[in-house]
């Protein structure tokens, strides 16, 4: 484990390390997964998604027309037996697990089913592996809150306690916790290696998910209305979509390539000067997106969300050997060029990928 010997193999060897491995994601038509699953095919590999229809309409998924470049099947990682099935099927050499209900404020409206998804749906999943030969690496997807958030400003490593106050956050601890039991109990010696990783907020094009602070404001600009934002001064580990998927396709070389040292949790976070307050990152955006573009405070009572959070990411950075490439002002130019194009009729297909091709092009010039 740890680097490979400089930017430019890096780049050349993830080519040709994906190049016609069998890859199966569940929740690919999310939006993280539809970005992994445009990153992998580009890359030459054979993808297989498992999961119910885009959440959001539109999506990312059906603009970037992400179906016809991979093996499609609708399913629910709450029936575990079709989705067993479906892993069975595709016979993949490397999992994702992505599915998940993602949004700590739907998480209070649908408790019942944020467990049933982010906790079964996990369970589902391992239970799949554990059943079907062949999987050497697996990587569940879970997020920066399933730790246990004490509101300090001490960056959070892999080794600090699970928790969550809201059903959201509990049910990615719970899935952290359930990953961890699996593998020491089924994969311990033998059998897929299975990792999890934890990744702070995403933004990229291609986000219509409700209650999002960067869809609202871009939703907004658009329309040319004045979104309205809640907890300005709540501070985040804010990255690009495509700086987290990159260490997720990272942990999963280094799984494949036999090192069990490596299945264990993971962090996948910008560099601690991009963590940010809701407020700036508002303020930022409507700079970027130019005249026209402003935002005002809700007044209105708001549940409970944690104000303080950043991950320590080291591990991944000193033995991986992967680092964020896009700092926070690149990732939300980006972000923006993408809604822009998508607003003057660009092919979303290729700009989504030429923004995959010019991230990867970054780690040379870097």
């Amino acid at each position: 484990m740890g680097r490979r010997e400089g930017p430019l193999e890096d780049m050349v060897e993830a080519m040709s390390f994906w190049r016609g491995k069998r890859v199966f994601i569940t929740g690919h038509t999310g939006f993280k997964g539809a970005w992994l699953s445009l990153w992998l095919t580009d890359l030459g590999a054979e993808v297989t998604g498992f999961s119910l229809p885009p959440p959001t309409q539109p999506s990312l998924f059906e603009i970037a027309k992400v179906e016809p470049r991979l093996r499609h099947i609708a399913g629910d990682v709450r029936d575990a037996e079709a989705l067993t099935a479906a892993v069975r099927e595709a016979k993949p050499e490397i999992v994702f697990h992505m599915a998940a209900q993602s949004l700590v404020r739907l998480s209070y409206d649908q408790p019942v089913e944020t467990y049933a998804v982010n906790v079964m749906g996990t369970l589902h999943l391992l239970e799949a592996v554990r059943r079907v030969d062949g999987v050497g690496a697996v990587v569940c997807v879970t997020s920066d809150k399933c730790y246990e958030n004490r509101e300090t400003d001490r960056p959070y490593g892999e080794d600090d306690a699970m928790g969550g106050y809201d059903p959201y956050s509990s049910s990615k601890g719970c899935s952290e916790l359930v990953t961890a039991a699996y593998r020491r109990s089924f994969f311990k010696d033998q059998g897929a290696l299975i990792a999890s990783a934890r990744a702070g907020n995403v933004i990229g094009g291609g986000d219509w998910a409700k209650d999002r602070l960067v869809p609202d404001l871009l939703n907004g600009f658009a329309s040319g209305t004045r979104p309205r934002i809640r907890f300005p001064g709540a501070i985040r580990p804010w990255q690009h979509v495509l700086e987290p998927l990159g260490g997720y396709m990272r942990l999963a070389e280094v799984l494949w390539a036999g090192d069990r040292s490596a299945a264990e949790g993971w962090n996948f976070g910008p560099d601690e000067t991009d963590a940010r307050p809701v407020g700036w990152i508002a303020a930022r955006l409507a700079e970027f997106w130019g005249e026209g573009a402003g935002w005002d405070l809700t007044g209105e009572p708001q549940p409970h969300e944690a104000h303080f959070l950043k991950l320590d990411c080291a591990k991944a950075k000193t033995r991986l050997g992967w680092r964020p490439l896009w700092a926070l002002d690149e990732g939300l130019r980006q972000t923006v060029a993408w809604r822009r194009a998508l607003e003057g009729g660009a092919d979303m297909t290729q700009f989504s990928l030429s923004q995959i091709r010019a991230r990867q092009s970054a780690a040379i010039d870097a």
